[in-house]
């Protein structure tokens, strides 16, 4: 039996009274804890030490890299397109990806993007684009490649072999509260991004009551960490700042963001859905070498909307199939008239899990026709009476704690009021 270099609790210390890992140390740790020699216990203690005193700049590359190393590679060396992705921190309503990509597509570009499924009151892509019937998340990687071929899109799963150590940490730091230790964050994203193998990647990094990083100062201090980490890799990366104080668009769940999407792909939807897909595509296009293109011309003349029924179709979907409709609604409305002043993105992304559209393990399944249907946001004027929201649910026995979720989540106030939604849609870009 080979004798281990280092000693974890060694390093645990080290960790604990804020000294620097060596890159020997970091690449051995990952190593280790990837194969099952470093315990979970261990792992946690060392997790908990890195939340509480931070990492330098060097021990995050460097703990990027060993989680890179313990998995496979993907290479699009053999594509005839430039490859560009996108990621998002996750928010309420965030369904970007779902327009974003067979627009940035119909551009010549691959996008090959590898998403996750939704945990807690974050939707996930793939739990989404499930409710079109028929439509798969695991494709083989010859169907993967191929499609990135001729139709330019791929919204997929991930295989478990890219950076399998994250899976294992990711996992850990769930139960162990220390989810929001930006080096840990960093590394996590950027380790599966980086092992996927794009040239070029932008960030949407958000920030405010419905992110997991509710402070600008930290959202900013994690994009700019992400987008170094990038660049040391070799990865042409930009980010943008995006305010999440507000769900995205009008619809939150999974159905419903489907037709929401599809909308935006129409030429209409939401104005801050448009306007984010819009800013995030421009930032893809430049990177992979095209920065004039004209995307709000894709949007109007059908292109991106072609793309998105081949990407839909290839994958087994039928774009022009019905989408799920819940059993029961229940709608609010206004208990008097004025002003929407008020309406945050965390308690309306807890109330449409609670009402099936999420998920609390990994393991439980999802109502795809659950969720919450906006019908005013901050700044309309609203009369008694006037429908505020649609909440939808296949067991009407869940309305009643989704209500609780969202009791005091929004406000309707007066003409002149401030209106409560933490500053502009994109607050910066870094990169």
């Amino acid at each position: 039996m080979a004798i281990e270099p280092f000693d974890v609790v060694d390093l645990i210390r080290t960790k604990r009274d804020k000294g620097v890992l060596s890159t020997a140390q970091i690449d051995w740790m990952i190593d280790a804890y990837t194969r099952g020699y470093i315990a979970d216990e261990q792992m946690s203690a060392m997790t908990m030490a890195i939340f509480l005193n931070g990492m330098e700049r060097t021990e995050i590359r460097d703990l990027t890299l060993a989680m890179i190393n313990s998995g496979e590679r993907m290479n699009f060396d053999s594509l005839s397109k430039k490859t560009t992705d996108k990621h998002s921190t996750g928010g309420v309503g965030d369904k970007i990806t779902l327009p974003l990509a067979p627009l940035v597509a119909s551009f010549g570009v691959a996008v090959p993007q590898l998403s996750g499924r939704g945990l807690g009151h974050t939707g996930g892509t793939l739990d989404k684009l499930e409710s079109i019937p028929g439509w798969r998340a695991s494709l083989s990687n010859e169907e993967f490649y191929s499609q990135l071929e001729e139709v330019g899109a791929v919204i997929c799963a991930a295989g478990s072999g890219l950076a399998p150590a994250d899976g294992k940490l990711y996992s850990l730091r769930d139960i162990t509260g220390t989810v929001e230790a930006i080096p840990l964050i960093a590394s996590s994203i950027m380790s599966k991004k980086i092992a996927e193998g794009t040239a070029a990647l932008v960030l949407d990094v958000k920030f405010g009551s419905g992110a997991f990083l509710q402070d600008i100062e930290r959202g900013r201090e994690l994009a700019e960490t992400m987008v170094q980490l990038g660049r040391d890799a070799g990865v042409a990366t930009s980010a943008l700042l995006t305010n999440m104080n507000v769900p995205l668009g009008f619809a939150i769940g999974n159905a419903n963001e489907v037709r929401e999407s599809v909308e935006v792909l129409a030429g209409g939807g939401p104005a801050d859905v448009v306007e984010l897909t819009i800013a995030l595509a421009r930032e893809m296009l430049t990177l992979a070498g095209q920065p004039d293109a004209d995307v709000e011309g894709a949007l109007r003349d059908g292109r991106a909307m072609d793309t998105w029924r081949a990407m839909v179709t290839a994958q087994g979907g039928d774009p022009d199939a019905a989408l799920p409709v819940a059993r029961e609604t229940h709608v609010v409305t206004a208990s008097r008239s004025g002003v929407l002043v008020d309406q945050q993105a965390l308690p309306f992304g807890i109330a449409a899990w609670r009402l099936g559209a999420g998920r609390a393990r990994k393991q439980d399944p999802v109502q795809h026709a659950a969720g919450i249907d906006l019908h005013a946001k901050p700044g309309d004027t609203v009369t008694e009476g006037q429908p505020l929201f649609t909440l939808s649910a296949d067991e009407p026995a869940r309305f009643e704690r989704a209500l609780e979720a969202v009791e005091g989540a929004y406000r309707i106030g007066d003409v002149g009021d401030e209106i409560l939604t933490g500053g502009p849609l994109i607050a910066g870009r870094i990169g």
